[in-house]
């Protein structure tokens, strides 16, 4: 269990940096958000692959890295709202 925790907490940070350098623009948010982002976006992900019944490992991070960038457009919404 340990391990898995972990191995979301590395997957998250990977997914979320990806994200980031894949989204135009900038996007103020420190390296613990970019990983909690990441994180959700890993878990929605599988999700999403366990749904359209997806295996293949390099497509389920591609979905993951997706859903983290969709994220991100939804907290810059959300960020300029309440701005």
């Amino acid at each position: 269990m340990f391990s898995g925790i972990i191995g979301y907490i590395i997957g998250g940070a990977i997914i979320g940096v990806l994200a980031r350098f894949i989204k135009p623009g900038a996007d103020p948010m420190g390296w613990i958000l970019t990983i909690v982002l990441g994180i959700v976006g890993a878990v929605i992900g599988g999700q999403l692959s366990v749904i359209l019944g997806i295996s293949n490992t390099i497509l389920m991070w591609a979905i993951a890295i997706g859903a983290a960038i969709v994220l991100l457009f939804v907290y810059e919404a959300v960020r300029k709202k309440k701005a």
